[in-house]
């Protein structure tokens, strides 16, 4: 529009939305409107857009004003003119857009989209297998959950934001309808050394670390039933360790007794170093084979590499060993548990330290299964304030420091939701003015803090007794007394953090300067900008409210196509935007694209500042296995620049005709690029949905996670021996 059309009414005019919110008027809504209903006929023609807009304005009271005096006013005027038909199209798509509304409410609707196999609905998640019943009676419970959610339990207007698309209010299907928690950092070294309950069986502190890690196993299972995001267990090497010294104590008492002086240390050692491969390989099958409560593979990550001592060495070697081997038969890569290495300058990243052998390992691993992913200790030290392993993908916790002891303390602590800002939205009706984008962000943040605001309250309804692993017997760090009924103390005092997400500032910086805008410092600082007043929003909530709010890079798994079908419904299809099917992940440069690991860490190193509640950065890479050297380089290079790397080479296999590498997307999934074989049981494909893991054959993601997969541009050539 190239009129000011607000100034017909006033600057202060404001309008009344139909979930009670106000708003300041803008005219460019009445123009979009008009403008869709125009286009439904076929018709285009801008200046009758324009005038009938501005009369629609002028024939406006200044003031206050509601939804229903607009679209009368819109109807009558376009009745009068010389297109009286597009009247009926205006009139239908408003009547579209509030059965749309009603619909999203609606048990009957959500239930029916699981019922007709809805693809958006059965493969939102990656990890949820939609064809067996555990899962299938997870969906259904959430289907309902959602439905009622948005029409009872949310305030009216972050229900009616979640719906438009303005904002997502993730998880649905478990929170608010109950009151559950995200991600945590379980208290593993705690819950083993004091021993815990889950059911009626009180566990006592293990004796072997074979004892130990079925413990864990344990743990993790009944975590993952009583929250609905990803858990982990820090520093698993030095965790472990005091377990593997007990199998070596009682092999080298035996040893005294039965091996010869001089081979008694070999002895015990040996045995010891095959009771840690059996206890990892234990522990990666049984994370493999379980099923939470609902219907998923526990998510979750193992962090280690930093122990020196000889027994965590042999744990962090045996992990990578029992990871590059594979599961089962076809040694197919395992999915969970995700691995997350730590490189520290002086531990493991150059010779000569101690542990660079292992980092040599750790490389062969990445080269062959992807995982592990690596943290650069300084880096994350310096953003986070000390070193912790990321809860689930990529959700961290500050530094924290417990008033009552003045103690750092990590583990036992956790997330409690996340609610993501739709930012390419935003950009596209701001319409390159600069000041409208801003007055909108202010406006969507708003409805951000009451989310989570909310989100933040219906957690703290939940009683101990409703997740006892977590408040009762430890997980999360405390241990809440008989009869307590209350679970804030787990939560305040910034103990818990509550995430804002966002997604896609490509296609935001996109809509104003244009899609090669990378390379221009002004389009780079006002994605930074975002970032930085995203940050400031959230330190202020801080401020007001005993959570530790903070900024959150969104995987969007399903939320990248979700966003993106959602505007391209509303805006129409936009060059680089809404045309791709699907919005870039948080900060990362544009997939399409071909530059180096070395120039996509250097342009995304600024971001993470500004998103301390969780970020990832990732290259891709063609075949690495035999040349491990190239990767080394890039973590190298990346170690005082990024704290969070991710490795993403081809690791495809076709159990038919023996192909390794990477298959070739089709308009379904993938195939075999020699022979065509697509059948999940007899390959193994496996790509980075976001910061995890996934294998498409098996578990089929949303249309707009497989485009974003198959358009991503190798960082670096080819490499030979």
């Amino acid at each position: 529009m190239s009129l000011l059309l607000e100034n017909l009414v006033g600057t202060e005019t404001v309008i009344v939305k139909r979930d009670g919110r106000q708003v300041k008027f803008d005219s460019s809504k009445i123009y979009r409107a008009v403008e869709a209903a125009l286009l439904d006929r076929g018709i285009e023609d801008h200046d009758f857009v324009q005038r009938v807009t501005a009369d629609v304005v002028g024939s406006l009271d200044s003031g206050t004003l509601d939804i229903p005096t607009i679209q009368s006013a819109v109807e009558d005027r376009l009745m009068k003119s010389e297109y009286p038909e597009v009247a009926r199209a205006y009139i239908e798509y408003r009547h579209d857009r509030d059965k749309d509304r009603e619909k999203a409410m609606d048990v009957h609707h959500s239930v029916g989209r699981l019922l007709n196999r809805d693809k958006a609905v059965i493969n939102e998640n990656a990890n949820k297998d939609a064809t067996v019943f555990n899962t299938q009676r997870d969906l259904t419970a959430g289907s309902v959950a959602k439905a009622y959610a948005l029409k009872e339990l949310l305030p009216r207007p972050v229900a009616n934001a979640h719906i438009k698309g303005d904002i997502h209010f993730h998880d649905l299907d478990y929170n608010p309808f109950q009151p559950m928690t995200n991600c945590c950092l379980i208290d593993i070294p705690a819950m083993l050394s004091e021993g815990f309950q889950i059911g009626n069986a009180r566990v006592e502190s293990p004796r072997s670390i074979n004892t130990a890690t079925a413990q864990i196993a344990q743990i993790i299972a009944n975590v993952a039933s009583s929250q609905y995001g990803g858990c982990s267990v820090d520093r698993t090497d030095e965790v472990l360790a005091p377990y593997a010294q007990i199998n070596y104590e009682k092999h080298r008492a035996e040893a005294e007794k039965w091996v010869p002086e001089n081979k008694r240390e070999e002895y015990a050692m040996e045995k010891t170093r095959k009771d840690i491969y059996d206890a990892m390989q234990s522990l990666e099958y049984e994370i493999n084979t379980l099923y939470s409560s609902n219907g998923q593979t526990p998510f979750v990550t193992l962090g280690f590499g930093l122990g020196t001592g000889v027994f965590e060495r042999e744990i962090q070697k045996a992990i990578l060993k029992v990871r590059i081997g594979g599961i089962g038969k076809d040694k197919h890569t395992a999915i969970f548990p995700k691995l997350v290495f730590g490189l520290r300058r002086g531990v493991n990243l150059e010779e000569p330290d101690p542990n660079y052998d292992i980092k040599q390992l750790a490389l062969e691993c990445s080269t062959k299964r992807m995982y592990p992913d690596v943290l650069s200790y300084d880096k994350l030290t310096e953003i986070e304030g000390d070193y912790k392993v990321p809860m689930g993908c990529r959700s961290f916790l500050p530094k924290w420091v417990d008033p009552a002891t003045g103690e750092t303390v990590n583990a036992g602590r956790n997330n409690l939701g996340v609610v993501t800002l739709n930012v390419p939205r935003i950009a596209i009706e701001a319409r390159g003015d600069m000041e409208r984008f801003w007055e909108l962000f202010a406006e969507r943040m708003e409805i951000v803090k009451e989310a989570l605001l909310y989100r933040i309250a219906r957690c703290e309804e939940a009683t101990p007794a409703n997740a006892p692993i977590l408040y009762q017997h430890g997980a999360l760090g405390k241990r809440a007394p008989e009869g307590r009924d209350s679970v804030s103390e787990f939560f305040q005092a910034h103990r818990a953090t509550a995430s804002v997400g966002y997604i896609g500032l490509y296609e935001a910086a996109t809509c104003f300067y244009g899609p090669e805008w990378e390379t221009k410092r002004e389009a780079k600082d006002f994605t930074l900008a975002i970032l930085k007043a995203m940050n400031d929003y959230a330190t202020s909530w801080r401020e007001e409210h005993p959570y530790w709010f903070s900024v959150y890079a969104t995987p969007s798994e399903s939320l990248t196509d979700r966003f993106c079908r959602l505007d391209r419904e509303k805006f129409g299809t936009i060059a680089d935007v809404t045309d791709k099917d699907y919005y870039t992940n948080s900060y990362h440069y544009d997939v399409r694209k071909k530059i180096t690991p070395f120039e996509k860490i250097e342009f995304e190193s600024e971001y993470p500042e500004y998103s301390k509640g969780g970020f990832i950065h990732y290259c891709e890479y063609p075949k690495l296995t035999h040349n491990t050297k190239a990767l080394e380089a890039v973590w190298d290079f990346a170690y005082d620049r990024v704290a969070y790397l991710g490795t993403n080479t081809p690791i495809d296999r076709c159990y038919e005709c023996g192909f390794e590498g990477e298959f070739k997307a089709t308009a379904a999934g993938f195939a075999c690029p020699d022979c065509g074989n697509d059948d999940p049981k007899t390959c193994d494909v496996v790509k980075r949905t976001c910061g995890y893991l996934g294998n498409p054959q098996r578990r089929p993601m949303v249309h707009g996670r497989h485009t974003e997969i198959a358009s991503r541009v190798k960082h670096m050539d080819e490499v030979t021996n």
